[in-house]
């Protein structure tokens, strides 16, 4: 999939690509997290935790940051890796769960240093606050935290597990 992904992108892009492809991996699991990450996140802060958003948005998370673990350690670092897999899984359950507080914490500042929350703003006002900060603010600082945690102290050693050797086709 990603080889087919990468032959679609015009020269001199595919170079970078290429070089960059474990970051592109990585974008494209936190894509698919993101996408869970919103939907979890939007059905609870309309239903039972809408008054609750910081609750909310650390569910969420915590659920996307699950799938992530598998889609990362099988896909995104595949080949890296140098430690026991319990050790790694520690870890990664460390890391993610800071994460959760960075991911967290502009929804937190929204509402409760900026007061962008009703009776103070709009509801409007309020669900797109939560949205930017949680969605997009938290997301982006949160990707950047885990992108550099993950490198530096779970999968720490490139080329420390076996690259899949790709299937013939006849």
């Amino acid at each position: 999939m990603v080889e087919t992904a990468l032959g679609l992108i015009p020269q001199p892009y595919r170079a970078v690509a290429i070089r960059h492809r474990e970051l592109l991996k990585f974008a494209m699991v936190g894509g698919t997290t993101w996408v869970i990450d919103t939907a979890i996140f939007l059905v609870l802060k309309s239903t039972i935790l809408e008054p609750k958003p910081t609750t909310a948005k650390v569910i969420a998370t915590v659920i996307a940051t699950i799938v992530s673990y598998g889609l990362n350690r099988g896909w995104s670092f595949r080949t890296r890796g140098g430690r026991e897999r319990h050790h790694e899984t520690v870890l990664y359950v460390l890391v993610s769960a800071i994460s959760v507080g960075v991911y967290a914490a502009p929804v937190w500042v929204s509402r409760y240093v900026l007061d962008l929350r009703t009776p103070t703003v709009t509801l409007f006002t309020e669900h797109m606050a939560d949205l930017i900060s949680g969605q997009i603010v938290g997301v982006l600082l949160g990707m950047a935290f885990r992108w550099w945690a993950f490198r530096r102290w779970v999968f720490p050693h490139e080329d420390a597990r076996p690259r899949p050797v790709p299937v013939a086709k006849h």
